[in-house]
């Protein structure tokens, strides 16, 4: 008897799970395809085949569901970036333009720049966003902590570095999803980034 109990109660989970999945990858095509505004939570679950009794079960409207979204592609775009630093040599300060680099690159997708650079702002609020964003400067922050202890680079205030690197990084990505010609504005950040991190690193 424990054991189907037990049984059960794994299935109600996987059953729940998979709703919420459904949930969530119906709202990420709507919310990159729409926007925030223009979808409603009557088409995210004619799209995911569910119920709003369903959805309501999960999440206490539409902000709570684009925030679950927002917070899964910030989720994988940190594995994207952590990805690129791992493939180059970890704990380099090359590694960490390698994986800035990665990350606006990946940026320049409509879908991506949609949900995580024009709609979030409205949707979330800036604190919010930075809340979510949190394991993403921490990341940053130790790419330039090990960085500055195998002597890459000079002596800095890790702290002030990261925030400094981290903010022209979104600014970057920002004015690359405005830009009329996204590939130029993309490639002239590139390029100024590259010169940046030259510029800090030492010379062998």
């Amino acid at each position: 008897m424990p054991t189907t109990r037990t049984r059960t109660r794994l299935t109600q989970r996987e059953r729940s799970d998979g709703t919420i999945e459904e949930l969530l990858r119906a709202a990420r095509t709507l919310f990159a395809e729409r926007g925030y505004s223009a979808t409603s939570l009557d088409a995210v679950v004619e799209v995911a085949h569910l119920t709003k009794g369903a959805l309501y079960h999960h999440f206490s409207g539409k902000q709570h569901l684009f925030r679950a979204v927002y917070e899964r592609e910030q989720t994988r775009l940190s594995h994207i970036v952590a990805h690129a630093y791992l493939e180059a040599k970890p704990g380099s300060w090359e590694a960490v333009f390698v994986g800035a680099k990665a990350f606006l690159v990946e940026v320049l997708a409509p879908d991506v720049q949609r949900i995580n650079l024009l709609d979030a702002p409205g949707a979330l609020g800036t604190e919010e966003m930075r809340e979510i964003n949190s394991g993403c400067l921490k990341m940053m922050e130790e790419g330039v902590r090990r960085a500055t202890e195998t002597g890459d680079i000079a002596p800095h205030s890790v702290t002030a570095l990261t925030h400094l690197l981290y903010g022209g990084l979104c600014e970057t990505a920002m004015a690359v999803a405005r830009a009329e010609d996204q590939q130029q504005a993309l490639d002239a950040g590139i390029t100024e980034l590259r010169t940046l991190f030259d510029a800090l690193a030492v010379a062998p």
